[in-house]
């Protein structure tokens, strides 16, 4: 498989719906600053969006992926893989109505147990309801999304998967720019933007699925043997790939205990700590789980090791940099990104601060995301769930020691230790087991990359010093001094890293489609 190409095609469109939810975010910071609508709506989208990601990255994704991959034959046969596909669908969809019909009707049960901080205001808690129950059914529309995904991902098909979500931004910005009083109005509009948004990327993924010729059929619901091994694999799966998405449900739980904004402040920051983990963590670990379980199915355990160590090095070259810039100039990317309008410099300063806390576990979010397919693809979803439920538990326990003390910045703190512990977890037991570990020149490019960072990151307090003004400044010069930062940031790191070997030059040759890719290392 080539790692790189098919990493780069999901990266590169991700992308582009990342900066989508940019321009989204950007114009919602101006709209609706950071008010108690605000909050209200993103708790309203954080709980169907949560699940969302559960479902489409965590269980379903982990656990569909393999067993449909290896049911498509040597010859490309896609007959099995068809037939599988649409006994899942028989039975996933009737699920995922009973969930939503279960949770719309316990709504004001679940909002007043998630948004325990708000119960002292019955105006706040019912709009929350009110809310939640509009954007609540997108998790069908999203749910069956990640069938359609699984399905394309396995046959390499990643294109119409990777773009999908830039579908919901496209809705949730033309909201914004319809309904542009802020309040309660714009809120109440972003929510069925929401709902249409899924409609949209639905259509995209099941479409695009057609076309790489796969009608699936509508079955009667019958729990099989192979869905029943599906759905064996899921339980544990959603809590192994899951762990950060339900951290976050843990967010919105103590987010309603503190000021006003809060929710607003984790979620901007949650933005640009996606950005990396989507683009590059879930690009890549997207990419090497079929690759991973083919090896492993055809007992060729030295190869699936040599595409996982392959794609640590390649995450840990973008992730490095990401994470030392985003924890040195946290606080300007957020007054150049959402300052403005009705989000103030005092909020922009808060939602920095956050930023820069966070992103200190991201090399850990996106190493769980590369390691936990080594599980995964040998069927061991057990494991990494334990894993996830304990280093969870931990960070949980800090948020309730620490919360009245050290208000929303524990939040961050305790999300990014969990994520380190889970990671080192994970690596330790595939290291024991003999499935992984990280060689000689592999370590040694690791090592290299840190230098690079820490040379970056030096210019980078350099030029903060010599651009503080211009921060504090119009538009125009904020921008202009970000662009200064990132530009000089990434050319003294990828020079560097590309003088002394930090990175596979051939992977560089790859992306310019200028060499074919091997999966063995460099």
């Amino acid at each position: 498989m080539n790692l790189v190409k098919a990493g780069g095609t999901i990266g590169g469109l991700t992308l582009v719906s990342r900066i989508l939810g940019f321009v989204r975010e950007m114009v919602f910071a101006r709209v609706m600053g950071a008010s108690a609508a605000a909050d209200v709506f993103y708790f309203a989208f954080m709980l169907p969006n949560q699940l969302r990601r559960l479902l489409g990255e965590g269980s379903f994704s982990q656990g569909f992926v393999p067993l449909f991959a290896r049911r498509i034959g040597e010859d490309g046969d896609l007959t099995d893989a068809k037939r599988f596909a649409e006994e899942v669908q028989a039975v996933f969809l009737p699920v995922l109505f009973v969930i939503t019909a279960a949770f719309m009707v316990a709504m004001p049960l679940v909002v007043a147990t998630v948004g325990a901080g708000w119960q002292d205001d019955p105006g706040k808690t019912q709009f929350a309801i009110d809310l939640t129950r509009i954007t609540f059914p997108y998790l069908i529309f999203i749910a069956m999304v990640s069938l359609f995904s699984g399905i394309l991902n396995s046959l390499t098909r990643f294109t119409a998967a990777a773009f999908a979500p830039a579908l919901l931004n496209v809705a949730l910005v033309g909201a914004l720019l319809l309904y542009e009083q802020g309040g309660e109005t714009t809120a109440r509009a972003m929510a069925w933007a929401v709902l249409i948004g899924g409609v949209f990327q639905l259509w995209l993924t099941w479409h695009a699925t057609r076309r790489a010729g796969l009608k699936l059929r509508f079955l009667p619901p019958r729990m099989t043997p192979r869905v029943k091994e599906l759905l064996i694999l899921m339980v544990p799966a959603t809590i192994a790939a899951g762990g950060y998405y339900i951290s976050q449900l843990f967010y919105a739980y103590f987010a309603t205990r503190l000021p006003e904004g809060s929710f607003v402040f984790l979620q901007q920051a949650d933005r640009l700590n996606q950005l990396p983990l989507a683009l590059i963590g879930s690009a890549i670990g997207v990419a090497i789980l079929p690759a991973i379980s083919r090896h492993i199915g055809q007992e060729k355990h030295r190869q699936a090791a040599n595409v996982q160590g392959r794609a640590i090095e390649l995450a840990m070259l973008l992730t490095i940099p990401a994470t030392v810039a985003l924890v040195v100039v946290g606080g300007p990317v957020m007054t150049v990104i959402f300052e403005g309008g009705r989000f103030t410099e005092a909020d922009a300063a808060m939602s920095g601060l956050v930023l820069s806390l966070l992103v200190i576990g991201l090399p850990a979010y996106v190493a769980i995301k590369v390691l936990a397919p080594g599980f995964f693809a040998r069927k061991d979803m057990k494991t990494p769930a334990i894993i996830t439920l304990v280093t969870l538990a931990i960070g949980v326990g800090i948020n309730f020691a620490f919360i009245e003390e050290m208000g929303i910045v524990i939040l961050p703190i305790s999300t990014a230790l969990a994520a380190w512990l889970n990671a080192i977890s994970l690596y330790v037991l595939l290291h024991a087991r003999g499935h992984f570990r990280v060689e000689g020149w592999l370590g040694r490019r690791l090592i290299k990359q840190l230098f690079c960072a820490a040379a970056m990151a030096a210019i980078l307090y350099l030029l903060m010093g010599v651009f503080d003004d211009w921060f504090a400044a119009g538009a125009g010069r904020r921008i202009v001094a970000m662009g200064a930062l990132v530009g000089a940031g990434a050319i003294v790191y990828f020079t560097l890293a590309w003088t002394i070997g930090a990175m596979a030059k051939d992977d560089i040759l790859i992306l310019l489609r200028k060499k074919k890719v091997s999966e063995s290392p460099q």
